[in-house]
Order: C-alpha cells, then structure tokens, then sequence
C-alpha cells in the first residue's frame, strides 16, 4: 500500500453540522469538573453514521476524546441508550483490548439536551463509503483486512461470558425470537411506503424463527466503518466502535448482520454504500462464513435464515430513520435516499431466500 501521508489517512472531523450544533459551554463547564484540561475544549463533528451523533473534543492540553449522544429526533430509549453503552465499553475494556476507553457518562440533559458519554479517541483509518483519494487499497490489502475483521468478529463471540460477567448485558433466553418479532414491530411502527419486497421478508423469517444457539458476546453492528485501521498497518484493526446494540445473544445473529451488509461487486448500487467488501480482494460471503466457523468451531445451519433476517433488520434500522426525515424531525440530507436502501435490502433478502444462497460468487 502507498502511504503519502500518514495523517491524511486519519479519520477527520469538521463543523458541526447544522441543527446538530449542541451547548459547548455547558459542555465544557460539565468537563471541567471531571478534569483540568477539559478547562477550554474546543468541538468538532465526525461526518459519518446515520445513528448516534460523534464529536471530537479536544482538550486545552491537546489530548482528543470521541463524545456520542442519541441522535435528534429519535424515540427509541432501548437503540440509543447511552448509558448502556458506556456500560458495555466498560466491562469490556478489560477483556477485550479493541475498545476505546470510557471517561464519563452524564444522564443529565439540560447539559447539552439529551444523555451523553465520553471515551478516548482511537486515532486511524476508518473505511467509510468510498476509497480514500490518498490510499491503495490493494487486493492483497482488501483480503487482509476482510480476513483480520472476521477473524476480530470470531475473537468477540469467544469471549467468556460468564467468568467476566458480560451475561449481564443481555437476556439470551429467547433471543432470536425476540429479535425478529421486535424488528417487525419497529417496522410498522416507522412506515411510511409499501413496500412489497420487505414485507415479504418479514413474513418469512417470522415463519422459520430457529432454536437459540449458545449465546455469546455480540456486537450488533459490526462492520468496516465501525472499525479504526492502523495507519502503519491498515489491516490491523485497532479498535472496534459504535457499540450501541450490543448485547449478550446468539452469535449467529450477529453474524448474520455482518453478513448483510457484506456487499459483493454485483451488488445494488444502493447497498455499496454500507462497506468497501466489494473491492477486488476481499473474501465473498460464503467465505467469510466458511472462515467464521473455522475460527470459532461453530457450525452454521440456516444461514439463509441470520442473512434475510439481518437484511430486513438493516432496511427496518434505514426506515427508521427515513421516517424521521420525512417528518422532519432532522435535516440532514443523506437520510433522504434512505428509502431506496431499504427497497434494496428487502430485494435482497428475497433473493437469499429464493436461491438458498448468501453469496453471489
């Protein structure tokens, strides 16, 4: 790979964007109290997500942090609970060394309107929708990253979950079950167009809901631009981010997540966006699934049913968020082409569950 500068591979921050401005002098006056040179900050936003919204702080002695809050507009307690987050950072961070540190929680929301915490920042690559002009994302380098991120994703689900006491971060009895029926709740609720193809999808996997697995640690959202690369090794995952949806649940359900938003080069234009996977290099579908269970000796069965499922679960956490432009609850305007994504993921969960298949190679 060719680096001309290091630094310009560095995930980069700007101005905050407008109706997501927040009180930086409530902010800073709250810090202060936490520690010195939280005396004068100054506060930027990172311009990815579609969900939780991520600032940079940097502090008077030029150290950075990464502060996360609910997203405006949003109803949903249980998906943008920040608390629960900061709690998850927490007890993993001694267990599992891809988590940025925690620095402190505040539930109080006349500081900047809603709950917040703060953590480190993890400083490297982040892969988001397309190429960086100044990096060659080689094959060799593509294979390497989509092998070390599987091989993270088999380090995460074999955590022990009972002798480091992450059991209690979920319910696993019933997991799937719950999963589907709440997902299916989530749509209706957000609604806005009929659309027959995740309709269809969302029938079907109500009618083949599986036995749980043995649960495992899970991420819920794990994907490339969730993860932090090394500048000097960019196939070197430093760090894993966005753990909003983690929970403590059958690992194949996490993985069929994954798998859904794996996107492979024949792809819906509509659904590239979510991962760089389909670049020349990167292992396909059907052997990222082949690779899983080698790493984590389960065996998949019914995988057809995790990837339909999890790609209805993503159009489901798209419309969400569509509704919420529509009515105008925010501005951003990304979300305005969210319908289409959703389209594209109930078209392919059709596909799964015509052909038997996850993989188009």
């Amino acid at each position: 790979m060719s680096l001309r500068d290091g630094n310009k591979l560095i995930d980069k921050s700007g101005a905050i964007r407008k109706g997501e401005e927040l009180n930086i002098e409530a902010l800073q006056n709250y810090l202060s109290q936490k520690g010195n040179q939280f005396s004068q900050i100054t506060v930027e936003q990172f311009p990815g997500g579609f969900s939780n919204l991520t600032y940079l702080i940097i502090a008077r002695d030029g150290s950075e942090y990464v502060r996360r809050r609910p997203p405006f507009g949003a109803k949903i307690k249980s998906a943008h609970d920040m608390g629960r987050e900061h709690k998850v950072l927490s007890m993993l961070r001694p267990v599992y060394d891809k988590v940025p540190e925690p620095i402190v929680y505040c539930e109080d929301e006349s500081i900047i309107g809603a709950p917040f915490y703060v953590m480190e920042r993890v400083k490297g690559i982040i892969l988001r929708n397309s190429p960086p002009s100044n990096m060659d994302l080689t094959p060799d380098l593509m294979r390497r990253i989509s092998e070390n991120a599987i091989d993270n994703l088999a380090e995460l689900h074999s955590l022990d979950i009972h002798k480091h006491g992450l059991i209690d971060l979920g319910k696993p009895e019933g997991y799937a079950r719950r999963q589907v029926l709440g997902w299916i709740d989530r749509y209706e609720k957000s609604k806005t167009d009929m659309l027959p193809s995740i309709e269809h999808v969302s029938e079907w996997i109500k009618n083949n809901i599986p036995e749980d697995n043995e649960p495992r640690m899970i991420h819920n959202d794990y994907k490339y631009d969730n993860m932090v690369l090394s500048v000097e090794d960019p196939s070197k995952i430093l760090a894993v981010l966005d753990w909003e949806m983690a929970t403590v649940g059958d690992p194949l359900m996490d993985l069929g997540t994954t798998l859904a938003y794996w996107g492979e080069i024949d792809e819906s234009a509509a659904l590239k966006p979510f991962n760089l996977t389909w670049l020349p290099g990167n292992l396909n579908r059907q052997q990222i699934l082949e690779r899983y269970q080698e790493k984590t000796g389960i065996e998949v069965k019914n995988i057809v049913f995790y990837y339909a499922y999890a790609s209805f679960k993503i159009g489901v956490i798209c419309q969400q968020i569509y509704a919420r432009f529509k009515k105008g609850m925010t501005k951003d305007p990304r979300f305005g082409g969210l319908i289409g994504v959703v389209k594209a993921c109930g078209k392919n969960g059709i596909k799964a569950i015509e052909t038997n298949k996850i993989s188009n190679w």
